[in-house]
């Protein structure tokens, strides 16, 4: 399997929901995370972001699901890229507030570095906060 492969199949199982335990055979020992966004601020490896989204989508977000629009591959920077969009409402228990009922659609990329083994080594994800929180009736 490719590092792009690999890649690829961290990012649907990050993204269907599925948490660490789907997502850390994919994974190096010790990989980062980073957003520069409000929520995800103390968020530092994938392991922790991975336990986040999952808790979010089958609580709060219960019923979300993604698009992937884009993806590629950067051989020179071992990194894959992934453009998607998600659509989310606020129907489940948990979250800042009562169930809103509100949401709507976000779109999202990510950068994920792999090393020589071809494992997730680093995550960085781009993601207006904001206009999410403000779609869910959270601010």
């Amino acid at each position: 399997m490719s590092a792009f492969d690999t890649a690829t199949k961290f990012f649907h199982a990050c993204e269907s929901l599925q948490g660490w335990e789907g997502c850390r055979p994919f994974t190096a020992d010790g990989a980062r995370f980073e957003a520069q966004c409000e929520p995800l601020v103390d968020v530092t490896t994938v392991e922790d972001y991975t336990n986040w989204w999952a808790g979010l989508g089958s609580g709060p977000l219960v019923g979300c699901e993604y698009t992937l629009r884009s993806s590629a591959w950067d051989e020179a920077n071992r990194t894959a890229l992934f453009f998607a969009t998600v659509a989310v409402a606020h129907t489940g228990e948990g979250g800042p507030v009562p169930p809103t009922g509100l949401g709507g659609e976000a779109d999202y990329a990510y950068a994920i570095r792999m090393d020589e083994d071809d494992r997730v080594t680093h995550l960085t994800k781009v993601w207006n906060a904001p206009w999410s929180m403000r779609a869910l009736g959270w601010m």
